[in-house]
């Protein structure tokens, strides 16, 4: 190590670290040179006999670490040092640092738990929270504590709280690298933009301004490839002479990748415009100046839509200060941000983790094979439990689990470097399946090209144009899946039918009068352009969506015949006898269904339908059309809730209750109702007197009776309806009434409401003695002059009642 880094000052507290306690957390900034350096600190301690396997996450970056920790020593690639990413391993029986991607090490530990040779496992980059870094220090961790006490365990994070992880690692000894970064001018914009002004072009503008003011290389971070396109477009023209643009982000080739990150010679100027792949781990050499775009994009998964979508958002200040770190590696430098100082406030602290918003297929099967329950496991974020299900149930859909247990298919789909839905195809449908694996595994080869996949695979196989680029990817994975499908004779399958097999639940039906729209297996709805040449087709697979939970758009498809379907899915095709409410038809309809998931693929009148199930159904129409109450039935709720007021043993008769209800006391006597108009004409009395038995309805007729007698032995119908029980009747009928007539187990008085001769209201009230010691003088004064032919005794209280008028003289 011929000249100093920061991270030297840290490193013999690490390695006394190591040695004491045999795991440990490093905090490192950026550049600090923890990722070339720990490895060869660790390796000249002589710490342990075995490999130092250290994760990346990202094939530039663990390419770009073995090479420098090489050349530090003098070697080449796979003498001492070598890596192994997906596709290419340059290791030799000499190495001793071995950089992996974060896949590989799950790969190593699912086939061997005990990691046998192997001595230490490095995490770098770990604030990345990526879910292969997640998954693979909770595996590494159980494999440690359970076989492997001797095994070290080194988490390297630049920015993550340190705090947190050490916990859960029993308190490991954390080390801290204070760095020697040069000081960064930051410059913010001095204005929010404006709405109608494009982000690239102002992103090419703040970048000639940034070339125009500074020296030194310039790093512009943007948040995808595309994004890179049309900036680079945008500064078509603009820059000096002395500059060299060079884009970097994952899908470019190798050779591109490494001449951007290498210092160019003379006194030339080097421009990156880079994706996020260039905020951690990479040293691009000659950088002083960064310019920030203020976007990344992320993989957000819907667990209710079952279908992943990359989002573009706002960094974190987390990543952005990471990036404006990369301006003070080797000199004074200066970082330009595409927004204001006030909107920096705004910004999350750090981003997500990605378990927290990613797919979780992969994390299940392997969760499944290691035969483990995330609880059971170190997670620092524990998966969450929607979007885990989702994937669980995907994965029994596939073959993968049955019961919640792994199978033998399961494991061989945990194999292979691909989804399992892409594993699944290929397992099943053999070599022929590459090509279509290592199309849905790239970006699209053709621009505004339609829909249709097999435009794509005429493309891949030279009989169409496409992105150059792209295409030659493609063929080059198209030969690796070759090599890793199996052997043997398989059915000739269109491209759709080996979609299907890697998306059962996307199997799209067309919505009938709608060309375009399609609902699929799984439930959700689907739309393509309406110029598509797929739209119209009655049958399609969607193979990528937009992931829109609402209604997803189809990207890529291929028209399924229903002979492919159910050639092969006969066994999850099946004849399904229902009734339902129809709220169209205000009726209950009854169907024999032939379905696939949701897809509807048969439908014929259901003949004989069972009662109950009728009535079942027509217990849904209720509750949309609500309860239908004739005045007698309505009485008797009435009735039945006072004496649930002071009885909670009583039924509870209130709307909402009988509702909720509905399948308890409704259903069984429903017969021959199916229709709006035949629950308009049903009497519930029958059933709302079923809810109480033989001595609930006799104490209901005892309290809370129907009809009040009065003194002359008449009975007056109580009026139940506006929750005060009331009766009424001319005044003379309640002569001679001392105690004022009250029901049920509350004892609440009657309403009682007394009439002129003439049976206009003249007095209401709920306390008749009261009314006789009162104001019934006042109102027999009026009464005699208005009714002189009718009684108004001076004591009410002690007149007997009459309905008469005075005999005549």
């Amino acid at each position: 190590m011929s000249f100093a880094l920061p991270i030297d000052d840290a490193l013999p507290d690490l390695i006394a670290a190591l040695r004491d306690a045999g795991r440990a957390v490093l905090q490192a900034p950026p550049g600090a040179g923890k990722t070339t350096r720990v490895p060869l600190a660790m390796l000249q301690a002589g710490l342990c006999a075995g490999r130092i396997v250290m994760l990346e996450p990202r094939r530039l970056a663990a390419r770009a670490a073995a090479e420098r920790m090489a050349q530090t020593l003098g070697e080449k690639v796979g003498d001492r040092v070598g890596y192994r990413i997906r596709g290419e391993a340059r290791v030799g029986p000499d190495t001793r640092i071995e950089v992996v991607t974060e896949g590989i090490l799950t790969r190593m530990l699912q086939s061997d738990p005990s990691l046998e040779g192997v001595g230490a496992v490095i995490f770098d980059e770990f604030h990345e929270r990526s879910l292969n870094a997640d998954l693979g220090l909770a595996l590494t961790w159980e494999a440690r504590e359970a076989l492997r006490d001797d095994l070290l365990v080194v988490v390297m994070s630049a920015t993550l709280d340190a705090g947190p992880v050490a916990a859960m690692l029993n308190n490991a000894p954390v080390i801290t690298s204070e760095g020697r970064a040069f000081p960064v001018e930051t410059r913010w914009l001095d204005a929010p933009l404006r709405k109608e002004v494009r982000r690239e072009a102002a992103m090419a503008d703040l970048i000639v301004s940034a070339l125009r003011e500074t020296k030194g290389g310039v790093l512009a971070f943007l948040p995808g490839e595309g994004e890179i396109r049309r900036v680079a477009a945008a500064l078509d023209g603009r820059l000096p002479g002395n500059v060299a643009l060079m884009p970097l982000y994952g899908a470019l080739p190798f050779a591109k990748q490494q001449a951007a990150i290498r210092p160019l010679k003379g006194d030339v100027r080097k421009l990156v415009l880079a994706t996020s792949i260039a905020e951690t781990s990479l040293t691009i050499q000659d950088v002083r100046v960064v310019v920030d775009g203020g976007q990344s994009r992320r993989a957000r998964f819907d667990p209710g839509s079952g279908m992943s979508r990359l989002v573009t958002e706002k960094v974190s200040r987390a990543e952005a200060e990471q990036r404006r770190g990369r301006a003070g590696r080797v000199a004074e430098g200066w970082c330009y941000r595409l927004w204001t100082r006030g909107e920096e406030g705004a910004l999350a602290a750090f981003p997500p983790a990605e378990i927290e918003a990613a797919d979780l297929s992969d994390l299940a099967l392997e969760l499944a094979i290691w035969g483990a329950e995330p609880g059971e496991l170190a997670f620092l974020t524990p998966p969450p439990e929607g979007a885990l299900a989702e994937a669980r149930a995907l994965l029994a859909q596939l073959g993968a689990l049955a019961g919640g247990r792994i199978t033998d298919h399961g494991r061989a789909l945990g194999a292979l470097p691909l989804h399992p839905r892409l594993g699944h195809m290929l397992l099943r449908a053999g070599a022929d399946a590459a090509p279509l694996a290592a199309l849905l595994g790239e970006r699209d080869p053709l621009r505004d090209g339609g829909s249709d996949l097999t435009r794509r695979l005429r493309a891949i196989d030279g009989r169409g144009a496409g992105d150059a680029k792209t295409l030659a990817r493609i063929r080059d994975e198209a030969k690796r899946l070759r090599r890793l499908a199996p052997r043997g004779d398989f059915p000739k399958r269109s491209a759709a039918a080996m979609a299907a097999l890697a998306y059962p639940d996307r199997v799209a039906l067309r919505r009938k009068g709608d060309a375009a729209r399609y609902v699929m297996s799984g439930g959700k709805g689907a739309v393509m352009a309406d110029h598509d040449t797929l739209a119209g087709q009655r049958m399609i697979v969607a193979a990528t969506l937009d992931g829109n939970p609402r209604e997803a758009r189809i990207r890529l498809a291929a028209a399924l015949s229903e002979a492919e379907l159910r050639g092969e899915f006969a066994d999850q095709i099946t004849w399904d006898n229902a009734c339902h409410w129809s709220k169209r038809d205000r009726r209950v309809l009854a169907r024999r269904q032939e379905r696939f998931g949701a897809l509807v693929l048969a439908d014929e009148a259901w003949k004989g339908a069972p009662s109950e199930a009728i009535a079942g159904a027509m217990a849904d129409g209720v509750r949309t059309l609500g309860l239908s109450w004739s005045d007698a039935a309505r009485r008797f709720a009435a009735r039945a809730r006072l004496m649930q007021d002071g009885d909670d043993t009583f039924p509870d008769l209130s709307d909402a209750a009988l509702m909720a209800t509905l399948d308890d006391w409704l259903v069984p006597h429903l017969g021959g109702v199916r229709s709006a108009e035949g629950w308009k004409n049903f009497d519930m009395l029958p059933a709302l007197r079923a809810m109480l038995n033989w001595d609930q309805m006799a104490r209901l007729d005892r309290e809370v009776p129907a009809h009040w007698q009065t003194p002359l032995g008449r009975k007056l119908p109580i009026d139940y309806g506006d929750g005060q029980p009331a009766v009424q009747a001319k005044l003379q009928e309640f002569l001679g009434v001392t105690r004022h007539p009250t029901v049920g187990p509350a004892q609440v008085p009657l309403k009682v409401t007394m009439l002129s001769p003439a049976q206009r209201p003249i007095q209401i009230t709920t306390d008749i003695p009261g009314f006789w010691a009162g104001s019934y003088a006042d109102l027999r004064k009026d009464m005699r002059a208005q009714y002189p032919k009718h009684v108004w005794p001076e004591d009410p209280a002690n007149e007997k009642p009459t309905t008469r008028a005075k005999p005549r003289r």
